[in-house]
């Protein structure tokens, strides 16, 4: 009877594990299946890094950091939602060969190499993330910029530049096409480049160094590209 007992109860016990098993599987699947961007491969390209500062702002406001702080928000928002986020770099960098001297040099590789990263196989879009600068500081305002090459670019910078106007509340501006910018010429995958602002306006210099105003910006383009990606219909203009 005693013998008849633990057997009874090593069957329930396994039968016990193989349905938590199931059920954790069935969750797990689950979980996977309810992520829209699962499966997703995006290429975060924060604007410039190393000897390449970009645009200044003031004294020691530098595009350069601010792009970084923005792209890895972005990338914690879309790997959320189960996205793969690559980026093309996680530092203060650039991706020039350390053999590489001239300065003009070093930019062109580093643009050929971000270029290479974006165009791999895998990669379903890349946004490039950018702060703006202008001799007069009057200019204010997120600009998102696509080549013409994919009506895919279209779509992406129209969706970005919506939640842009209606998250930071600051600019009336729209998606726009821009022909002579290197690394929108050559991606041959979907993907725009977002100007997160000008460095050169007082005001929006303020902001931009501001862990806060970074997040509205970063969760903006995060829900453009996750527009993008789920959404069948036309975008706003």
């Amino acid at each position: 009877m005693k013998r008849i007992r633990i057997i009874s109860f090593m069957l329930a016990a396994v039968v016990l594990f193989f349905l938590v098993k199931q059920e954790f599987q069935i969750t797990k699947s689950w979980r996977a299946w309810n992520l829209p961007l699962s499966g997703k491969v995006i290429v975060l390209d924060a604007g410039h890094g190393g000897p390449d500062g970009g645009a200044v702002g003031g004294k020691d406001i530098v595009e350069k950091e601010i792009t970084l702080e923005i792209v890895k928000m972005v990338q914690d928002y879309l790997q959320e939602q189960g996205a793969l986020v690559i980026l093309t770099r996680e530092g203060d960098y650039d991706l020039a060969d350390k053999s590489t001297k001239s300065y003009s040099r070093r930019k062109a590789e580093d643009l050929k190499k971000r270029v290479e990263i974006i165009n791999k196989p895998d990669v379903d879009f890349f946004a490039s993330i950018h702060l703006n600068a202008l001799p007069s500081s009057g200019s204010k305002g997120a600009q998102t910029f696509y080549y013409r090459s994919l009506i895919e670019n279209e779509r992406a910078a129209k969706f970005i530049q919506a939640e842009l106007r209606t998250s930071l509340e600051n600019t009336n501006r729209s998606a726009k096409i821009i022909p002579h910018v290197y690394l929108l010429k050559y991606a041959k995958t979907p993907g725009a480049l977002i100007e997160a602002g000008f460095l050169s306006n007082v005001n929006e210099r303020y902001m931009l160094n501001s862990e806060k105003y970074q997040q509205k910006v970063a969760a903006a383009i995060y829900r453009g590209i996750l527009r993008y990606f789920t959404e069948k219909g036309n975008p706003p203009e």
